[in-house]
């Protein structure tokens, strides 16, 4: 009976011994699976539909996969996006509903009909539209591609069965860099290109600083920079949970753009519409991501805050510098003046007082009078204005030469910068020097100059009230 009750006993436990393997066994894969990053293998394809008629503002998106972190986290996209009358289509990476990078920053895919999303066999991730045309692709056929994954970083990389690096997105930034992420030297983030926008905005890593810049056809002018002091190299930069750090040639930090918030940051991004760059953090009590440092905080001091030919004041508005050649017009559109003027043209140069420009890095003269600084942007066909300061004191004259008039600002008086507008010859309202210069200071006030002339002829009628309701009374009492 002993041996039959200890077989019965060895049935029993056989089951759970198996059962226990299998909760373990599963276990490992579940820990496995949580620790190993999201992805999809060779001969993956995904395809998203394309809207057979044109609708504005148009954007859909087919999610692959994305990190396993608490929100936000990190997800891969297929996108179609409508742009200027197309449809453009791209693989993206989001933070939260943030864009962190894009395939089509630089080049955009405009397809019709559908967009194919492939990882190919032999390894090559592309993007392609109908009749088989690649408008995208990674490059890597050949070099033991196995899986195309996102780490918790938010770098979409492209593997080998060892997990080596064969392809990744930080090594092709767009406008934003991630927390961990590194830019040596000479590289640069850029604005998102549109064919309708003359310029666009970048921000670069130099060898002395780190600056912003308006770009311009082949023309680039900046508008902030940070620099190391001692004049110390820059050899790369790398964003941390407390800021842009900045590294020397020995691996050694030399500067830091800090954060100004407590929670750690996620990354760092120049914005597509104002110029202006960003470092951002995520707010678990507000549930969405803010900025914690904005270089420029402003709004006058931004590039493009007012239209070209406008001049942001004091208080944030913009005035427009028009020539009122037709007084019966009133039209209040700032790009009115063309510059050149050449090939027969006669121009000559408006003087506005006490207004300047954000642009720098632009051609400069010295030991040079206003009226030189003026003549040299006359016979200068490509020179459409001038900035020129002066100052007695301290003898020192300079001249800048602009192939654009934008970002004008107000100063205050006294300052010593005049700026210079390449205009049509007796376009303005009289061609004395005396009043044009009453003229320019009526345009360059703008809106606070009406301020202020309300805010005094108030104070002067109510002195007058007062006055005759003093003198009232005392004849009265006589």
């Amino acid at each position: 009976m002993v041996p039959k009750v200890k077989k019965q006993n060895l049935m029993l436990l056989l089951p759970l011994m198996k059962l226990s393997h299998f909760f373990l066994l599963l276990l490992v894969l579940l820990f496995n699976y949580g620790l190993s990053e999201p992805g999809v293998g060779l001969g993956y394809q995904l395809m998203v539909a394309v809207p057979v008629e044109y609708q504005v503002d148009f954007k859909g998106r087919a999610f692959l996969f994305e990190t396993n972190q608490t929100a936000p986290n990190f997800r891969v996209a297929l996108s179609i996006e409508a742009i200027n009358g197309k449809y453009s289509c791209s693989l993206e990476v989001f933070l939260g509903d943030v864009k962190v990078w894009d395939s089509g920053h630089y080049s955009r895919f405009f397809i019709t009909e559908k967009c194919l999303l492939e990882l190919t066999m032999d390894g090559d991730l592309r993007l392609k539209g109908p009749k088989e045309r690649i408008g995208w692709k990674t490059g890597t056929s050949g070099q033991g591609v196995q899986r195309l994954q996102i780490l918790r970083t938010g770098n979409l990389v492209l593997v080998d069965a060892m997990d080596n690096i064969k392809w990744q997105s930080f090594n092709f930034p767009t406008d934003v860099i991630l927390r961990g992420q590194q830019l040596d030297v000479a590289t640069r983030l850029t604005s998102s290109q549109s064919n309708s926008s003359l310029f666009y905005y970048s921000f670069e890593i130099e060898n002395k600083k780190v600056a912003l810049y308006l770009n311009y056809g082949n023309f680039r002018y900046s508008y902030w920079e940070f620099q190391p002091s001692m004049n110390r190299s820059i050899t790369y930069v790398k964003l941390s949970s407390k800021g842009l750090v900045l590294f020397d040639v020995k691996y050694k930090k030399i500067a830091q753009i800090p954060s100004e918030g407590i929670h750690p940051l996620r990354f760092l991004a120049l914005k597509n519409e104002t110029g202006n760059f960003g470092l951002y953090y995520y707010s678990p009590e507000k549930g969405k991501i803010e900025a914690s440092f904005q270089a420029l905080n402003r709004t006058c001091d931004l590039p493009i805050a007012c239209r070209p030919y406008g001049i942001c004041t004091f208080s944030n508005t913009c005035s427009c510098i028009q020539l009122l050649t037709n007084e019966s017009n009133g039209s209040a559109d700032c790009s009115e003046i063309s510059g050149g003027f050449c090939n027969g043209k006669q121009a000559e140069m408006l003087e506005l007082d006490n207004v300047s420009s954000v642009l720098k890095d632009v051609p400069k003269m010295v030991n040079i009078s206003l009226k030189e600084c003026s003549n040299l942007c006359l016979k200068d066909c490509n020179c459409a204005a001038a900035l020129y300061f002066g100052n007695a004191s301290t003898n020192v004259a300079e001249c800048y030469l602009y192939r654009l008039v934008l970002g004008l600002k107000q100063l205050d008086k006294g300052t010593g910068f005049s700026y210079l507008v390449k205009v049509p010859k007796g376009s303005g309202r009289n061609h004395e020097h005396q009043n044009v210069k009453k003229w320019v200071l009526v345009v360059a006030g703008g809106v606070d100059g009406l301020i202020i002339l309300l805010l005094v002829g108030g104070f002067g009628y109510w002195l007058i009230k007062r006055r005759s309701h003093t003198l009232h009374s005392r004849a009265s009492t006589t």
